[in-house]
């Protein structure tokens, strides 16, 4: 499974590559500029991403203009709605407003709250089901 790891904090994209090493290779990227050329490259070039953790709260572009920015660009590819990327936003806050801003204007797949616990994540990877096959290793 190919992942993208978004987040402007270098110990929280550290972290969530240990996570999700045992499923995949994980890109990173600092902020959402950077995630949304990596995102169009990696489509271009024929080798999309299954799965996008992008924090909300970023220099540069936040993880709300990415997630609308990789969801404009899939529909400008004719990426149909079922074979869209998988897209996490992470975020140490759990407002309303956030929520509804991702879910409903910029069409996340799903809402993590940090700190992320690994069983959450891995819960909502088998819930989403990403692209490629996976199967977690069990490490503690």
């Amino acid at each position: 499974m190919r992942i993208l790891v978004v987040d402007d904090e270098p110990y929280n994209r550290m972290l969530l590559q240990q996570m999700l090493k045992p499923v995949g290779e994980c890109d990173l990227a600092i902020d959402g500029r950077e995630a949304v050329e990596a995102f169009m490259m990696a489509l271009d070039e024929g080798q999309p991403y299954d799965l996008i953790l992008l924090d909300i709260m970023m220099p540069e572009m936040n993880g709300q203009d990415a997630l609308k920015s990789i969801r404009a660009y899939e529909q400008e590819q004719g990426v149909a709605g079922g074979n869209e990327t998988v897209i996490f936003m992470t975020t140490a806050l759990d407002t309303e407003t956030q929520v509804v801003e991702a879910f409903f204007k910029g069409r996340c797949t799903d809402y993590l709250t940090k700190p992320i616990q690994r069983e959450v994540l891995f819960d909502k990877l088998r819930e989403y089901k990403p692209r490629h096959h996976w199967e977690p290793c069990n490490q503690d």
